[in-house]
């Protein structure tokens, strides 16, 4: 199922009673590669007092997974208040890191959760999105002939070359969106293409 993910990372900057609140967001497909966002975000502002997170993994509307951390901020002020944000904008595969440097007037429990909702909800307007098209994997017997015309139909279809193997014919490994698997079918039989589910 295809639905909407970041198409690059996006940072914005939330100023409060003189706290200064960077959030940075991005795609994100495994909690791996959150921690890396996280890292990004460390390694950026090494000396902001809090880093504060959240994300979503998988389609928005029945995501695999989905984590938050308020980082030493008091509980539920910071973590869930990015979470909620994140679960209201039908984005998936998406992480939203947010630095904090405190300023020195404190701001309470609720001024907490505006801010760190403040933050979220202002760089996720400003994130540019595009489509996830879902992929389905396919293995494809073809005469050597046939090899570079697949590799550029494959192209034409948004698909991917994910692999060839040669032997008394060569084995292509397509990704391809589900959309194009009819087209496969009516091209094995002109081509004489012998396809395999993986």
């Amino acid at each position: 199922m295809n639905y909407p993910i970041p198409a690059r990372q996006q940072e914005t900057l939330l100023e409060i009673k003189k706290s200064k609140f960077h959030a940075r967001a991005g795609f994100v497909d495994s909690r791996e590669a959150a921690m890396t966002l996280l890292e990004a975000a460390r390694s950026r502002y090494p000396d902001a007092r809090h880093h504060c997170w959240a994300y979503v993994l998988g389609n928005p509307a029945m995501p695999s997974s989905a984590a938050m951390s308020d980082d030493g901020e008091p509980s539920g002020t910071a973590g869930k208040p990015i979470l909620n944000v994140l679960q209201h904008k039908d984005v998936g595969d998406v992480m939203i890191v947010v630095s904090r440097y405190f300023g020195g007037i404190k701001l309470g429990a609720g001024g907490l959760v505006r801010a760190y909702s403040g933050a979220a909800q202002q760089v996720m307007e400003s994130l540019e999105i595009k489509t996830q098209i879902a992929l389905t994997t396919v293995s494809i017997d073809a005469d050597f002939k046939h090899e570079q015309y697949l590799r550029h139909w494959a192209e034409q279809q948004n698909g991917k070359v994910l692999g060839c193997d040669y032997a008394q014919h060569v084995t292509i490994t397509l990704a391809l969106p589900n959309a194009a698997l009819a087209e496969l079918d009516a091209l094995s039989g002109s081509l004489g293409l012998h396809i395999h589910d993986i």
